[in-house]
């Protein structure tokens, strides 16, 4: 397959869809990123160069090659436990607070928004199950979003390579709920039965969801205009219950944003609630 450098009017092309498809705004400088995430998608369908793939989805638009494209695009980096501090404090002060607060109705919604292929969401699912049995009894529901069905399908399965799994997830973890599935390891099925994996792009309508207690929308603002942030941090605050949190990543904030959230800091991390 070729891999001659894109061309300048083919970059253009990308930011140009992706944008309009995702809102993600891409930077033209950056066509080896481009290049990189296109080019075994353009070798999967049978184009003989990744250029040649780009004129083919901009001149006949066919809607299948068109979002596999965006979704080549904006399918971003996770891994298992990432960066730690949120979930330490899931574990020592937001869900203690929540069994609290919540022991009325015993319900507990958590969303994980761009989920890509899971290991956001079945890292919380494992720090429930090891730190908080009484949940057992609870109505917990685990959403994970994300704009791609085919990421989603392969979070639903909860098959990870052995990178993956080195990457963030203990390994008393991995013995316990994770086995051996050839060269891959597969969460085990008690684990996935407690995610749900659906489709949603943050710029369009969204589907109806219940009032969330927990989101987690970490690295996922930073691609976005200022006037895209502030449209998806008021989508999030309309789909929050009371005395709900927001987890961003370490680099975003609501502040400028969105008046109506308050920074709160705890356990080395930094989280949002409603005022």
């Amino acid at each position: 397959m070729t891999t001659a450098t894109l061309n300048p009017d083919a970059v253009s092309f990308v930011c140009e869809i992706v944008r309009e498809r995702s809102a993600i705004e891409l930077e033209a400088a950056k066509s080896y990123l481009i290049e990189a995430r296109l080019t075994p998608l353009a070798k999967q369908l049978g184009f003989p160069s990744t250029n040649e793939f780009i004129y083919g989805v901009r001149s006949k638009r066919q809607p299948d090659f068109e979002r596999r494209l965006v979704e080549a695009m904006t399918t971003n980096e996770t891994s298992f436990y990432r960066d730690a501090h949120p979930f330490n404090a899931l574990r020592t002060k937001i869900v203690p607070e929540m069994l609290t607060q919540r022991a009325g109705t015993k319900s507990l919604n958590i969303w994980s928004a761009a989920c890509s292929s899971g290991q956001e969401l079945y890292s919380i699912a494992m720090l429930l199950q090891e730190n908080f049995p009484q949940l057992a009894t609870w109505n917990v529901k685990l959403t994970g979003t994300d704009l791609s069905e085919d990421i989603l399908e392969r979070a639903r399965t909860g098959r990870f390579s052995q990178v993956e799994v080195n990457r963030g997830l203990p390994a008393p973890l991995l013995l316990k709920y994770f086995e051996r599935n050839g060269m891959t390891w597969q969460i085990r099925s008690e684990i996935r039965a407690k995610a749900t994996f659906t489709k949603l792009n943050l710029i369009e309508r969204w589907p109806a969801l219940p009032p969330m207690d927990i989101v987690f929308l970490r690295n996922v603002l930073i691609y976005f205009s200022p006037e895209t942030k502030k449209e998806i941090l008021r989508k999030v605050r309309r789909a929050m219950s009371p005395q709900s949190v927001l987890f961003l990543g370490a680099a975003e904030t609501t502040m400028g944003l969105d008046a109506a959230f308050e920074r709160v800091e705890a356990d080395r991390s930094v989280f949002y609630r409603i005022k």
